[in-house]
């Protein structure tokens, strides 16, 4: 199976992880994480091709069952001190070079996909909605890269070197009510969508025009530590959309979404407390190696 899709799909997942061993292969809701990354992509009407980068058997062995193709990743792009950036990198030169083998010029510059959708399986709660609109922007010439983002209103801190709290996105001698506060936005780290030959160029994932796609805050959980394994856990059951479920926006989601900064819940049970996760979990790192 070879890659000649404009639109190509990589989810790095290596199988070393310090906070939870087979962190990649761990179930949430019935399915691995690699594989609810799969196949959140396989489900959009946008992405031709899924990848999975791996220096494991078993999880190249799954990934493989749920319909992705395998890149091999070396050893030496698979340990904590590797970039992400680096994986999708090789991914990108591994396809290159089976086009190259195809028959195709190994100079012809039209080898690339020309969007490239770097996945992590660490976001089990992937819409196929929000990465086909995604993919739209960036085709469409509206952006460059586009990455998901969860609204937040939280009041931030910081400390300083002699341990005292100073306020960081607000003046903490001002308490407005949260409806008078313009939303701020948090990386959720669970898709961003590039414009190849931009990352090529810069090697980072944020270059040219950026721009967000808004996600439900109530599953932009990072899989990192346990607790957030077992949260993702219990939140399956309400978040997961039945496989042959639709994913025409349409079906599911309101005509004309309101804007994110209008004050108004555009997820309905985002405003529900007792069934929603804290919208502002702990801060995850987002640029190790998936």
């Amino acid at each position: 199976m070879r890659s000649s899709g404009t639109v190509v799909a990589v989810v790095p997942a290596r199988a070393g992880s310090k906070g939870i061993p087979g962190k990649n292969l761990r179930p949430v809701g019935g399915r691995s994480l690699v594989r609810r990354a799969v196949e959140a992509a396989l489900r959009t009407e946008t992405i031709d091709t899924v990848v999975v980068s791996t220096d494991g058997d078993a999880i190249a062995a799954e990934a493989t069952a749920a319909g992705a193709m395998v890149v091999r990743r070396p050893a030496e792009l698979a340990g904590d001190e590797a970039t992400s950036e680096s994986a999708l990198l090789h991914a990108l030169d591994a396809l290159a070079t089976e086009s190259t083998d195809d028959g195709r010029d190994e100079h012809d510059q039209h080898r690339d996909p020309e969007i490239l959708v770097f996945l992590q399986a660490t976001s089990p709660f992937i819409d196929p909605v929000d990465l086909d609109a995604a993919v739209h922007r960036v085709l469409d010439d509206h952006a460059d890269v586009v990455f998901a983002a969860a609204p937040s209103h939280a009041f931030l801190w910081r400390t300083d070197a002699q341990g005292r709290a100073v306020a960081v996105n607000h003046d903490a001698a001002v308490r407005p009510r949260r409806q008078d506060r313009e939303p701020e936005y948090r990386e959720t780290g669970a898709f961003y969508v590039l414009r190849t030959r931009g990352f090529r160029e810069h090697r980072h994932r944020f270059f040219g025009r950026v721009e967000l796609a808004v996600v439900d805050p109530r599953g932009a959980i990072d899989v990192d530590e346990p607790a957030d394994l077992a949260l993702a856990s219990s939140l399956a059951h309400t978040l997961d959309r039945p496989i042959g479920h639709p994913t025409n926006p349409d079906a599911d989601r309101p005509t004309t979404r309101p804007a994110a900064a209008s004050g108004t819940a555009r997820w309905p049970l985002a405003a529900t407390t007792d069934r929603v996760p804290n919208p502002d979990p702990h801060p995850s790192q987002q640029n190790g190696t998936p």
